[in-house]
């Protein structure tokens, strides 16, 4: 660096050069909330997966390069996306990136990055491995949440602990979103918070369950695999120039928690430091009229019941079950006693 600096100071104004030292240096992304997406949770690349799967990666290098000029349409995370790069208008620095991540090659990728720029995305790195597994590269880049269609990569990501994952599902036929704003929402245990709570419901029954949490209402709830990402997503409404109550980024808890194991999350949260702007305790009430009246860009869950629901009225990601879960192995063992 010091050599480059000693060459070009010579011909660059100094107002100048601390802008080309800057974009030189490497990135800092600590207090930038970093997303990776793939390319199939982006855009809807399902015909093309078809191909790749049924006849080959020759026949699919084939057809994405007869149709490179043909703009793929928007994915699940399509949305959710686009809005959040938008919050980089409405702020006076920089606080999303982006970053596609695909297994394409850079020849099967240029369709991918010819969409990107259509689409009028500002998204400017893009990682391709050339068929390689993506979850290796998730603390190269720093990332905070990955959101992909491939099940592996996500439980890779979620086993190490690394950051936030999730397996998006297929997206609705219907949802647009309703204004500029950002809207995310996520459930309660096993995904925001630990799964032990959870457990102990599992185990001991619903009363069981309402007494210890009541009995322990001052006491945090553990993280679960998206806390972190829920703290940096509060920290990103506070850099917004509007007061946090009414922030472009809307963030709701949706969970069958109901009154009295409510209060322990609200306290868990308030001990975080993090703003919520919505909470729905429902006691078993269908989650998905509720998150489509919220409009949620997104919405994380750990159940497959619950998200079967969910993804026919807004874009929904599965939370899986680390390999280490009590949780995991108390569902399967349910499945093979119910089989039996």
């Amino acid at each position: 660096m010091i050599v480059c600096y000693i060459k070009i100071c010579r011909f660059v104004p100094e107002y100048k050069l601390y802008l080309l030292i800057q974009n030189i240096m490497p990135k800092d992304f600590s207090d930038i909330l970093v997303i990776g997406v793939s390319s199939r949770a982006l855009f809807n690349l399902e015909e093309e997966n078809k191909i790749f799967n049924e006849e080959g990666i020759c026949a699919y290098r084939k057809y994405q390069q007869e149709h490179e000029e043909d703009s793929l349409e928007p994915g699940t995370a399509f949305y959710l996306v686009q809005s959040l790069l938008h919050l980089n208008s409405n702020s006076n620095k920089r606080i999303v990136e982006v970053i596609v991540m695909s297994r394409n090659s850079p020849e099967t990728g240029v369709r991918i990055m010819n969409s990107i720029r259509t689409h009028n995305l500002d998204i400017t790195r893009i990682a391709l491995s050339g068929g390689e597994p993506l979850f290796p590269f998730i603390d190269a880049f720093g990332i905070d949440l990955f959101l992909s269609k491939d099940s592996k990569d996500v439980q890779a990501v979620i086993d190490s602990k690394s950051c936030a994952a999730a397996y998006i599902y297929s997206p609705p036929t219907e949802f647009k979103p309703s204004d500029n704003r950002v809207k995310i929402a996520f459930d309660a245990d096993a995904v925001l918070f630990s799964e032990e709570s959870e457990v102990r419901y599992q185990k001991e029954g619903i009363d069981a369950f309402h007494k210890y949490e009541s009995e322990h209402e001052d006491e945090p709830l553990g993280e679960g695999p998206f806390a972190k990402l829920l703290i940096k997503l509060s920290k990103i409404q506070e850099q917004l120039p509007t007061t946090i109550e009414l922030s472009p980024l809307r963030i709701a808890i949706v969970t069958a928690r109901n009154a009295p194991s409510h209060m322990r999350v609200i306290k868990t949260l308030r001990k975080w430091g993090v703003y919520v702007d919505e909470a729905y305790f429902l006691g078993g009430i269908s989650k998905d009229k509720v998150l489509k009246a919220f409009g949620a860009h997104i919405f994380f869950d750990d159940q497959e019941p619950h998200l079967r629901k969910s993804s026919q009225v807004v874009p929904s990601g599965k939370v899986p079950y680390a390999f280490d879960s009590t949780l995991k192995n108390l569902y399967i063992k349910n499945i093979e006693n119910n089989r039996n």
